[in-house]
């Protein structure tokens, strides 16, 4: 007779994931009209959009809109995205995180400290990109503002757009590398196997009938 499967732990609702995608989604095309209107090189790019034309449009749109979704993503989540100082610890040692020795860290919450710093900074990013797309938006705002804001608005946000595609890069191959980690935000659940091994703190808090979403 075969052992029952333990239960699956809920680690994100069902709005959570929802929003998360709709983020997820934005950000693509977002990042692919931006590049487009980037560099020449890139141009044909637009034509996902239906012509430079539209993909002068859309972006700006598609940019508030993403906005406004992971503003309220960030609102759900920043409660347990706090830093804490178990979390210096554990980014201290980063040689047993990029090691799987994940027993010689100090136990960790819902996010580990590397998933905290990562929110910040798409935080800051996103922020910049909307601030600085605001001032860049011709037709609209633009010329409201002096040349000089507006070049140097430009040059923040392509600064800031290449960031973020780096840190979304990071978190996509973080996702990957952490079997099970795709898979919670796909289904929503995770073994407790899994959060006993990568959220040992947030584990118990569970078991204790804390630490939900």
């Amino acid at each position: 007779m075969s052992a029952r499967k333990p239960p699956e732990i809920v680690r994100y609702r069902t709005s959570t994931r929802i929003n998360h995608w709709i983020v997820a989604i934005s950000f693509v095309l977002l990042a692919l009209s931006g590049l487009a209107l980037f560099h020449p090189s890139l141009f044909w790019l637009g034509n996902l959009f239906g012509g430079g034309t539209w993909t002068r449009i859309l972006h700006p749109f598609i940019g508030v809109f993403m906005a406004v979704a992971f503003a309220l993503l960030a609102f759900a989540v920043g409660g347990a995205n706090r830093m804490e100082r178990r979390d210096w610890q554990w980014l201290r040692g980063w040689r047993d995180v990029v090691g799987n020795h994940e027993q010689d860290l100090p136990e960790v919450g819902r996010y580990n400290a590397g998933q905290k710093l990562l929110y910040f900074l798409i935080v800051l990013c996103l922020l910049a990109l909307l601030l600085s797309g605001i001032v860049i938006w011709r037709a609209y705002f633009s010329l409201l503002f002096p040349i000089g804001l507006v070049r140097l608005a430009a040059v923040v946000h392509a600064v800031a757009a290449t960031v973020l595609i780096c840190a979304i890069v990071v978190h996509v191959y973080a996702a990957i590398w952490v079997k099970g980690s795709v898979r919670a935000m796909t289904r929503g659940t995770v073994s407790p196997g899994w959060a006993w091994k990568h959220h040992h703190a947030w584990f118990r808090d569970v078991l204790r009938g804390g630490g939900r979403e």
